[in-house]
C-alpha cells in the first residue's frame, strides 16, 4: 500500500485562494480550470481559445491539455498583447491533465499553477501517459507538489469506481482538491449537473479539499464541452 503524501500547504499557493472562492456560478464566464486545445485532443488553437477567454471576460484560466504544456506560450502571447492594449485579461495559470492510477482505477489529475521547467514534471509533459510506477497517483501528486503545483482529481463522477471512494483515496494521498462543478450531461452551454455535483461537493468538503470547475472543452466553444 502506498504511503500517504503530505499535501502541499495550500495556504502558501496563490491559486488556493482562488479555488477557495469557486462556486457553481463561476464557470464558464469567470473561471475555467479545465479545457483543451489542438495540442492534445481539443479543436481550438491556443490563440483561438485565448481569444474566447477574452471575449467571455474570464478572470482565471488554465489550459489543461493531456500531458502537454505546448499551448501555454501561444495563449500567453495573445493575452499579453491584449493586456498591452489595456484590455481586461484573465490570469493564465499553467495546467496539464495527467493520467494516473488511483485505487486501481485509471483517473485524470489536473496539475495547476506549477513551475514550467521543474524536472519532476518533465516526464509527464511529453504527450502521452506513462506506465509502471510513474502512473501511480501518489507518484503523480508528489511530482506536481515538487514542481510547486496543486493536484486536483478531475471529474470524479466519470469513473468506474464511486466518487466517494476516489475522493477519499485522493485526500489520503495528499491531493489538494477535486473538480467539483462539472457538466456531466454535456449541455449546449456548460452547467453543473444537479444532484451529482452537490453530492460530490459534500464529499469534497468532508475531506477538506479545495473545489474547482472547468468546461473540459474539446470542441470549438469555450462555454461547453
Amino acid at each position: 500500500m502506498s504511503a500517504a503524501i503530505p499535501a502541499l500547504p495550500t495556504e502558501i499557493h496563490p491559486l488556493a485562494g482562488v479555488l477557495a472562492g469557486v462556486t457553481p456560478q463561476c464557470c464558464p464566464t469567470r473561471v475555467n480550470f479545465h479545457c483543451h486545445t489542438v495540442c492534445s485532443d481539443g479543436s481550438l488553437s491556443p490563440a483561438a481559445l485565448a481569444q474566447q477567454a477574452l471575449s467571455l471576460g474570464l478572470e482565471h484560466l488554465a489550459i489543461t491539455d493531456h500531458h502537454s504544456l505546448a499551448a501555454y506560450d501561444e495563449a500567453h502571447a495573445v493575452l499579453e498583447r491584449a493586456r498591452d492594449e489595456h484590455q481586461s485579461t484573465p490570469r493564465l495559470w499553467r495546467g496539464v491533465e495527467i493520467s494516473a492510477l488511483l485505487e486501481g482505477c485509471l483517473v485524470h489529475v489536473l496539475a495547476l499553477g506549477f513551475e514550467a521547467h521543474h524536472p519532476s514534471l518533465q516526464a509527464y509533459l511529453q504527450g502521452s501517459s506513462l506506465v509502471g510506477e510513474a502512473l501511480r497517483a501518489d507518484v503523480v501528486v508528489a511530482a506536481i507538489h515538487e514542481a510547486g503545483g496543486l493536484a486536483l482529481l478531475a471529474h470524479p463522477g466519470r469513473y468506474r469506481l464511486p466518487f466517494k471512494t476516489l475522493i477519499a483515496a485522493a485526500a489520503s494521498l495528499g491531493f489538494d482538491g477535486a473538480e467539483t462543478w462539472y457538466d456531466y450531461g454535456m449541455a449546449p452551454v456548460w452547467t453543473p449537473t444537479p444532484l451529482l455535483c452537490e453530492a460530490i461537493a459534500a464529499e469534497v468538503c468532508r475531506c477538506g479539499l479545495l473545489m474547482s470547475c472547468g468546461t473540459d472543452t474539446h470542441g470549438y466553444d469555450l462555454r461547453g464541452r
